[in-house]
């Protein structure tokens, strides 16, 4: 039996460890279930991005009317898109994995671990051993219990991209981001777009006000079902039939050529069977780890999907960081959640940081709200945006940047400067309300939506001015 120094589970984010552990001379083993790269290369953040861009472009023209400008989409070639963002992910791929296999003082196995006693696992047909383990291996899609499902084909966020055919329809089963940006594309792309979600309102972490508009917005589109429960799925004439009921029970029935399943993510830590070397699992099916990644085992941490915390590439990426630093210099750092940002990519954009103001107060916390419309600056008036504004949670009396929000054009980019001040000095709102913004561009929907904050009287805003 070989015995590593590292074994690292997933070459997602788990890369940079096992990338770290080979330069500093140790030997290292990689396991990597499916394809090299993990879920942002090749079945989420990567190919989604590739293929919602054109979707953007397509919103765009057909807004541009608005603004004086007549086009006409002469046709929307989805088996080019498609291809495109396969041939990119693969060539993209293709040379990382070449370069893996031939590192020296790295074993790649391109195969199912899974463990069978403590610090050891079986890879294929051999069993190997490891001093020090991380558990990096990433989560798939959660297909909940409904009747009839296991007999009809659908669609997941990991086989939709090896869709060749454009339907005619499509039911998307979900209310969260994926739901969110797979409704936008399709329907961009031509689709009688239907989403049924159990959640009375499309992305239910949301700030309401930017979930409402978001909903507005593809309402426009598509139809949007919301507080209904998928119980049975069947097929019938070529069309997938889903059946859903209220809380009150009351039935519906929709139809659509096609199903795409998006009820959320579930861990790949059950398919190593954790359990056999000693690392426990949440309620959930996750990894359970403290705030240092360190799992119930000594010397094996876990973090990314795998753990649930919060499901972004940037994060793991974060996470792995921290996790390398602690296990090669000694030194812990917690990574602090409430600071995690994110963009969600329909048509409006979504971007958002930190705290919401519902989590702020149920913290007990005293907070100033500031709000900025698109259309209150010169820029959003010459684009015609008049729906997208900025809101922003801010610690009365430190004037500490509790959170950010902005739906709208460009919001993952426009928020990137709420990010770095909520992660530099004292964090406070002075740095955006002092720094000179351009005039006129987009940027100062954000600085203004600081110049507007307002006190909350017992959680209602009032007019007084901060």
């Amino acid at each position: 039996m070989e015995t590593f120094d590292v074994l690292v589970i997933g070459s997602g984010s788990g890369a940079t460890i096992a990338d770290a552990a080979v330069q500093t001379g140790r030997r290292v083993a990689l396991v990597e279930r499916d394809a090299f790269g993990g879920t942002c290369l090749n079945k989420g953040c990567i190919p989604s991005k590739m293929v919602i861009y054109p979707a953007d472009l397509v919103c765009q023209i057909k807004q541009a009317e608005r603004l004086g400008v007549r086009a006409r989409i002469e046709e929307v070639d989805f088996g080019f898109i498609m291809e495109r963002m396969r041939r990119s992910i693969s060539e993209d791929r293709r040379p990382l994995e070449e370069a893996v296999r031939r590192t020296e003082g790295l074993t790649y196995y391109n195969t199912t671990g899974e463990f069978v006693s403590d610090y050891t696992m079986r890879v294929g047909e051999e069993t190997i051993k490891a001093k020090n383990i991380f558990i990096v291996s990433g989560a798939r899609p959660l297909i909940p219990p409904i009747k009839g499902l296991e007999g009809v084909k659908y669609l997941t966020s990991s086989n939709v991209w090896d869709l060749r055919e454009l339907p005619k329809s499509m039911i998307i089963a979900g209310g969260g981001f994926i739901a969110a940006e797979m409704a936008h594309f399709f329907s961009a792309m031509g689709v009688d777009i239907t989403i049924i979600s159990r959640s009375p309102r499309l992305l239910k972490n949301l700030e309401p006000e930017v979930s409402d508009t978001m909903t507005q917005a593809l309402r426009s589109r598509m139809s949007i079902q919301t507080g209904l429960e998928v119980t049975e799925v069947s097929e019938k004439g070529g069309l997938k039939e889903v059946t859903t009921a209220d809380k009150g029970g009351k039935t519906q029935i929709f139809r659509a050529e096609s199903l795409f399943i998006a009820a959320g993510l579930r861990s790949n830590a059950d398919l190593l069977q954790p359990e056999k070397t000693g690392v426990e699992l949440d309620e959930r099916g996750f990894i359970r780890v403290n705030e240092f990644y360190e799992t119930s085992k000594p010397r094996i941490w876990a973090f990314g999907d795998a753990i649930g915390r919060a499901m972004f590439k940037h994060v793991a990426n974060k996470e792995a960081e921290l996790v390398w630093h602690a296990f090669s210099h000694g030194h812990k750092e917690a990574l602090n959640y409430d600071q995690i940002p994110y963009a969600i990519f329909t048509w409006p954009q979504i971007a958002s940081v930190g705290l919401t103001e519902e989590e702020a107060l149920r913290r007990g916390k005293r907070i100033l709200i500031g709000l900025s419309n698109y259309a209150d600056t010169a820029k959003g008036e010459a684009m015609g945006e008049e729906d997208g504004f900025v809101k922003v949670v801010v610690e009365d009396e430190t004037y500490k940047v509790l959170g950010a929000h902005i739906v709208g054009p460009e919001a993952p980019t426009l928020i990137q400067e709420v990010i770095d001040v909520m992660n530099a000095g004292d964090g406070s709102v002075y740095p955006i309300l002092d720094a000179m913004h351009i005039h006129p561009a987009l940027p100062e929907v954000v600085q203004n939506a600081f110049h507007n904050l307002r006190r909350l009287d017992q959680g209602r805003r009032t007019s007084e001015t901060v």
